[in-house]
């Protein structure tokens, strides 16, 4: 079995094992953490699952009254601890912006994420702090990305960003990934929210790579089952496609990247005698072989 709960409102989501509990969706439960059971909402009611996935926290009971309450005074600190962190650093006349506030109440710790455009000199900012909220309190500073974990908002895709949803670790992206998928090199298009390349350059590299390889390169000649002569002009990866222009009349059609590749031989083995439509064809044997 395995439920997702989240610890603030269309947060980040968190996988457990709900063991002998069957909460609800919307119910408040208590999950583990480092620092001990935190109270979170469920967001998916617990379901059972053939995968293996082993190793996920059990959850450690429903969350009682007291706990709501505990949780009600915490939320009422990290904004009184906002208010007051965004005061101080004024009148310290530091560069820093606060992303996100987390209190622990059990060790009565205040956790103060900011950023900053290079390192800052916070020490006497601690001591203020430290007197005015009358608890210890830890100042972290994030980077570009991990700030725009924290904070959230939606991306160019129109989906809400894949850090703030469920990526776990960040990934090297680079701008051969871009070039390989023969996106503009413009910063604008090419960079998320917090000014950095977007992680879901990632996601389709792969398959670009898997492409290069085997598909026919641009220019090179192919032969269709009819015996007429064409010449690849583009590619379409995601529908594993190339765009072929027929010597003979310069129409452009398009056909299964599989098809193009495939030894003519090959090709009427698997579609049989061959009589196919003009959009399948098969590689000139004088030509690239993928």
């Amino acid at each position: 079995m395995i439920c997702a709960v989240t610890f603030t409102d269309k947060g980040r989501l968190y996988y457990a094992d709900p063991g002998p509990l069957t909460p609800s969706v919307g119910d408040y439960v208590l999950y583990p953490t480092l620092e001990g059971p935190e109270v979170a909402q469920v967001m998916w009611a617990p379901q059972w699952t053939s995968e293996d996935i082993g190793g996920l926290p059990v959850l450690d009971g429903m969350a009682s009254p007291a706990d709501l309450e505990a949780l009600a005074a915490a939320r009422k600190k990290r904004a009184q601890a906002r208010v007051v962190a965004r005061r101080l650093i004024r009148e310290h006349g530091l560069p820093m912006k606060v992303a996100g506030i987390d209190h622990v109440p059990s060790a009565n710790r205040t956790v103060i994420y900011f950023s900053a455009p290079h390192r800052v000199d916070f020490r006497a900012l601690v001591r203020d702090l430290g007197s005015t909220l009358h608890g210890r309190v830890e100042l972290r500073q994030l980077s570009a990305r991990d700030e725009a974990r924290i904070i959230g908002g939606i991306g160019s895709c129109g989906r809400e960003l894949c850090c703030a949803t469920f990526l776990v670790d960040f990934e090297p992206v680079s701008v051969r990934m871009a070039k390989d998928q023969d996106l503009p090199l413009n910063p604008l298009r090419i960079s998320g929210a917090c000014g950095r390349l977007m992680c879901c350059l990632k996601y389709e590299h792969p398959l670009y790579q898997d492409f290069a390889e085997n598909a026919p390169a641009i220019g090179s000649c192919v032969s269709t089952p009819s015996g007429e002569e064409a010449t690849v002009v583009g590619h379409n990866v995601p529908s594993d496609s190339v765009v072929l222009r027929m010597n003979s009349d310069g129409s452009r059609t398009t056909c299964a990247m599989a098809s193009v590749c495939s030894s003519r031989k090959a090709h009427d083995q698997f579609y049989g005698d061959g009589t196919v439509g003009s959009a399948s064809v098969s590689a000139d044997p004088a030509g690239p072989s993928g």
